[in-house]
Formats: structure tokens, sequence, C-alpha cells
């Protein structure tokens, strides 16, 4: 089979016993890979396209939007995409040689170093007392604020996602969609959820998110499903877009971003499939729309923000779904997940810039510039927002 036209921040496992591995490498420009699928474990890389189309050439933006507040080298990230956490006035970062680094969110100064004794892949999960990352060998690290290591856990697979600390629980998402919840006090295994994986799905940094007593998770086949974070028991399962197509390939169909909660909504975006919104009672699906996305979505009092898989950013009525503007100058510029930071909407892109666009109309009304690698997460911090390079450069940015 020759797998085409992957977006850039995924690859596809075909599970099997023996086969090929690989890093998520983000960026690398194959054209093609051939491969026979019987006997794959996972087709690691990262797949561009020989027919995508050039960039749109940007117009000189002089302008004080976004202005960067400080910026700090962190380790590169071997391809991984490694994303940020923030707790008691730190910036927790990690990356692929086994640092995690606390910087003071004042300034930037280093104030923690660890040294995680192993190679990561995921990471980083943070909350008050605990940083928590994980390694390409699937263990579970996890530290105090000043460093010292509180306990290790195995989860028997790959950990791409960030971890993400509960008041009891720390939720970790292995790369074939197992999550494991470990007791936060000593990483002890409480409960496992999985779901039987298709013949082929996306290889992806997606964690899920938790709110209150429920965490919200995407997988293959278009799902979003509801879980009991304590007892681990799946609550509701929708389906958001129905795979299609002839050939395996061709029907991957799946959840590659986290869900937004909103209200009494969850919402996210299908990778070759639909955009739309669940309701977080019973899963009934509210609307879709035919966007295919292979990152997350943006919420606020009106819209909802989604970069589609060419690179144009849309606005949808978040109650309808019904379009409201769409920008095209960021085509192949691989925009990323929307942030939404003082009424503006952030978006990153694989040449390192950072755009804001207006709310209303996708006006591109600002933008600051990074180390020049690709920016693979932008975090909301208060009305600020925390970026992240392939570099290993973090920047603090403030929006006006």
């Amino acid at each position: 089979m020759i797998l085409r036209n992957l977006p850039r921040n995924l690859s596809v496992n075909a599970p099997s016993k023996v086969g090929l591995s690989g890093l998520c490498r983000q960026g690398l420009a194959l054209a093609f890979l051939t491969v026979a699928l019987t006997g794959c474990s996972t087709i690691g890389g990262w797949f561009g396209s020989s027919g995508k189309k050039k960039p749109v050439p940007l117009a000189e933006m002089k302008n004080d939007t976004v202005t960067s507040a400080w910026s700090a080298s962190t380790g590169k990230s071997a391809g991984y995409l490694f994303v940020p956490a923030m707790a008691d006035k730190l910036v927790y970062t990690a990356a692929h040689d086994g640092t995690v680094s606390a910087l003071a969110d004042e300034g930037g100064r280093l104030v923690t170093r660890i040294d995680a004794k192993s190679k990561l892949s995921g990471g980083v999960g943070a909350a008050e007392n605990i940083v928590v990352v994980a390694s390409n060998k699937g263990e579970v690290l996890a530290f105090d604020p000043a460093g010292r290591a509180l306990w290790k856990s195995s989860v028997s697979g790959e950990v791409l996602a960030p971890p993400s600390v509960l008041a009891a629980s720390v939720i970790v998402r292995t790369a074939d969609g197992r999550l494991f919840a470990l007791n936060r006090t000593d990483g002890k295994r409480k409960w496992v959820y999985q779901r039987p994986p298709p013949a082929l799905t996306l290889r992806t940094n997606a964690g899920v998110l938790a709110s209150g007593a429920t965490i919200y998770a995407g997988y293959p086949g278009g799902k979003v499903v509801a879980i009991e974070a304590e007892s681990g028991k799946p609550t509701w399962e929708a389906t958001m877009s129905l795979p299609r197509g002839a050939t395996e390939l061709e029907r991957v169909a799946d959840v590659s971003g986290v869900p937004v909660l909103d209200d009494s909504r969850v919402c996210a975006a299908v990778y070759q499939g639909r955009t739309g919104c669940v309701e977080t009672l019973n899963g009934n699906v509210l609307w879709t729309r035919e966007i295919s996305s292979a990152d997350g979505v943006a919420i606020d009092g009106k819209y909802l923000y989604v970069a589609d898989v060419e690179g144009n950013v849309h606005a949808l009525d978040k109650t309808t779904g019904a379009s409201v503007w769409k920008q095209e100058k960021l085509v192949s510029r691989d925009p990323g997940t929307p942030v939404i930071i003082k009424g503006k909407i952030l978006v990153g892109d694989v040449n390192g810039l950072i755009h804001a666009l207006s709310p209303e109309n996708g006006e591109l009304i600002g933008r600051a510039t990074t180390d020049g690698s690709r920016v693979v997460s932008l975090l909301a911090y208060g009305d600020r927002v925390v970026a992240q390079t392939d570099k290993g450069s973090v920047y603090l940015l403030n929006v006006k």
C-alpha cells in the first residue's frame, strides 16, 4: 500500500505482533512509503505530499498584538510533540533526552532541572507538588517540584500524550489508545480502559480532557467517549463521523485532538471526517460539519474554531455549526489547534510563526516569530500564552 498525504503531526499505527517501529518524526518530507501492512507494527514517520499547495506569501506585519515576554531553550524534542504544563507559577517543559525544566512564569528563569534518566516521549503533566512525564518504553515517571523522584510505573506501551494529573489519579494514554489510571500518590494501577483498535489508526500525542468526575477522549472511527474518572467505566459513546472509503487507509477517521468542553457540549474534529459537538449528558450528536482536521478545536462565547487539513482556519457557530468565516491565507502552514487569548485567535505554524486572527472575520491582525522551527504547542496561561517549538524553545507571549 502507498501511504500519501498524511498531515504534519500524524503517522499510522498498523496493529500486529511484529514489524517496523518508528519515532513520531515531525516534518519529515517523505512523499510516500510503500509497505505491506500484513505483519507491520508501527509505520513510524511523518509524511508530506509532493502535490501540496504552496503557502500563500504573507504581507509584512509590524504591530505589538503578540509579543514575547521571555524565551528559553529547554532541549530538543527529537520529533516528539511535547506539551508544556503550568503549576505553582512555574512552566514545566520536557525534552527527549530526559530533561524536565521548571521555568519561573515571570522572567523565564530556570528554577529546577530534573534528569528523568530515560528518553522521554510524552509530557508534561503537572499539578500541585507533582510533575509527570513518560518514556518511549512505557515508563511513567513522577517527581516533586524539587526534582526528587516520587514513583515510577509501567503502562506497557509507548506514551506520546502528556499525562493528565487529577486530584487522586494520573491518567496516561498509550499510543494504541489505552487509558491507564494510576494512583497519584504511589503510581499503582487503578484501572485500564481499552477499545479494540481498527486495522489502521493515527499516531498522535492527543491526551484526554478531564472535567470533574468524567474523562473525555477521542478514538478511531470518529468516536468520542465519556468515562468515569474513578472507575474507568464508559458512560456514553458518540459517533461524530463514520469511516468512509474503499481501503483501510481511506477509512481512517480518528479524533486526533483532545475534545473541548463547553457548558453542556463536548466538541471535537475528526481526521478524514467531520467537526462537531455532542451533548455531555448522553452523547447525542448536536451538529457536525464536513471539515476534516488533524488537530483540536477551540471555543469562545459564540464560535468554534478549527484548522482543516489544508491549513484553512474556520469559525463556526457553536450552536448550529453554520459557517461564519474561513481564513485561507495559512494554507499549507499547518496552523494546528487554535488558542483563544484576550478575544484573539492564535495559531502557530510550520515556520515558527504565531498568528493572531480576529474572531469576527478571521483577518490576520498580528504575528510573532520564534526560532524558525515548527510551533508544536500553544497553551493559554491566564491572559498569556505559552508556546513550544520543535527545537525545544519555549516562549511566554503577551497578547493585546
